[in-house]
């Protein structure tokens, strides 16, 4: 698979370009996110970390941790300057009802999307270059009786953005999706053309401003086992998804497919591939955090702010154990990073 736009490599900002501000969300304050934001405080950062969460679910974690904390109100008059090691800049949120480790409290879900319209905001306000999200718990916030279907629909909706795309990358392989959070029976009547057009626009466009590949070439999975197999396993390649192709690659975009899923991601057929575009959750997703499960990042395209997660869940059952692995959540900071960078530098080369 192509290298090119790695999700590792960091532009030099030195005299260039001001530290950036990231807000980092503490997802939901019973799981590991309180565990991961301890964790990145342990080593300094290239950035200005800026923590959205209750302070006080942070330091009763970091006690029971044992980890040295230092939390600082977060003022935005302040000058920025990378955040040294062992603490964390705060922007409080307070949460509604005491949090215990690993038990999971539906008055607590209006918290935890508080959490994602303070950073959001924050970021369509300049205050912030860019958002990373700890894990949150869909369950529970639909128990609360709220309608919500994931980090990537509600990010969308706050922002007014048209198409938002769900893309995961680890080393060497990105997956993006054309649906997300659907029941799989959901899925057929999901794909329409309208649809797919405009996810693989964002996606062709988003590769190229944002991770700096000139002529992405995308891997396009079909639907159906063996991509349909002329018809005979479904017709969704034939009426949907291939003259979808057809008109994009008229216009220039370098497009594979519709391949089958169950060989579009062996090496041979990733070969020079910037980027696998997935029909469902399912199809694409399992493949991707094989490949780099813990160490992977979820970022979401066609937002008017750059926005990267970690590639897991609350994982409840590790939360104040200080088992909890923050790789996933270190990468999608260096992703963050990589991204505001690149988006200073258009912002420089325009203003000149």
């Amino acid at each position: 698979m192509s290298n090119t736009g790695s999700t590792a490599s960091v532009p030099d900002r030195r005299g260039t370009h001001p530290v950036p501000r990231l807000a980092l969300t503490a997802g939901d304050p019973a799981g590991i996110g309180p565990d991961l934001l301890i964790a990145m405080a342990r080593h300094p950062g290239q950035a200005q970390r800026v923590a959205i969460a209750a302070p006080e679910v942070i330091e009763a974690r970091a006690r029971a941790l044992g980890e040295p904390l230092q939390l600082l109100e977060f003022d935005p008059e302040r000058p920025r300057t990378a955040t040294p090691a062992h603490s964390l800049e705060v922007m409080p949120v307070p949460v509604a009802a005491p949090v215990v480790a690993g038990t999971l409290d539906p008055a607590n879900a209006e918290h935890v999307l508080a959490l994602l319209a303070t950073a959001a905001d924050g970021c369509l306000k300049g205050h912030f270059e860019a958002m990373v999200t700890g894990p949150v718990h869909k369950g529970v916030i639909n128990r609360a009786g709220i309608a919500f279907s994931g980090h990537t629909e509600w990010l969308a909706a706050r922002a007014g953005a048209a198409m938002p795309v769900m893309m995961l990358a680890t080393e060497g392989l990105r997956v993006a999706l054309v649906t997300t959070h659907l029941p799989l029976r959901a899925v057929p009547d999901a794909i329409t053309d309208e649809r797919l057009e405009a996810v693989l626009r964002v996606l062709h466009h988003d590769l190229r401003r944002d991770f700096g590949i000139d002529a992405p070439v995308i891997a396009v999975c079909g639907l159906n086992p063996h991509a349909g197999e002329d018809g005979v396993l479904g017709r969704e390649e034939i009426e949907v998804i291939r003259p979808v192709l057809e008109r994009l690659r008229t216009e220039g975009c370098d497009l594979r497919g519709p391949l089958p899923a169950d060989t579009a991601f062996t090496p041979r057929a990733l070969e020079g591939v910037d980027a696998v575009l997935a029909m469902y959750h399912d199809q694409g997703l399992p493949v991707l955090k094989h490949a780099g499960f813990g160490g992977a990042i979820n970022v979401t395209l066609g937002l008017p702010f750059i926005r990267t997660s970690v590639d897991h869940g609350t994982a409840l059952d590790l939360a104040g154990t200080g088992l909890a692995e923050a790789g996933s959540f270190r990468a999608a900071e260096r992703l963050a990073e990589t991204l505001a960078a690149r988006a200073a530098a258009r912002r420089s080369t325009t203003a000149t």
